[in-house]
């Protein structure tokens, strides 16, 4: 079984071949403004356009924790917005980041890359602003991903590691 590959760069800028899903976690509360969301939003406007159409339209829709929005950017690039925190703020609730939302986006999500035929590319989701920790997120990822036979790439920007 293969694992998850850990390289240094820019999840927005994936060095593979094939069809590729770059995924992260959003809130559930419409907010699009901070951590990774604005690398996307510098390369391509359209994750955030949909995501805010999404959550605008959410009575009439799946928009919720859990859920999976995949977006076309490129002809062999998506943008998956996985709705995974509980809205922004860390507070008396705790953090926003909320596993079992991302467990259950992981698992919508391989449904589609397989389909698709892609590799995931992705920050350490839900460990930024949510709050997250990795030693929680990764098993997630393995279970979800890996073990359906999924390339996962996991990207740390800058200098050192999460």
């Amino acid at each position: 079984m293969s694992e998850i590959t850990y390289v240094r760069g820019d999840a927005t800028v994936p060095s593979v071949k094939g069809v590729k899903v770059i995924a992260h976690v959003c809130n559930d509360i419409g907010g699009w403004g901070k951590g990774f969301v604005l690398a996307l939003s510098r390369r391509w406007p359209e994750p955030e356009a949909a995501y805010r159409a999404w959550h605008r339209d959410r009575a009439k829709n799946d928009f919720g924790l859990g859920a999976v929005q995949l977006v076309k950017v490129d002809p062999h690039v998506w943008v998956a917005n996985m709705v995974g925190q509980r809205g922004i703020r860390t507070g008396s609730k705790g953090v926003p980041v909320r596993y079992e939302a991302i467990d259950a986006a992981l698992g919508r999500l391989a449904d589609e890359v397989i389909e698709l035929g892609a590799s995931v590319h992705m920050p350490r989701i839900g460990c930024g602003l949510a709050g997250g920790k990795w030693s929680r997120i990764e098993p997630l990822i393995t279970e979800q991903l890996v073990k359906r036979g999924i390339a996962v790439t996991v990207y740390d920007h800058g200098e050192g590691g999460g």
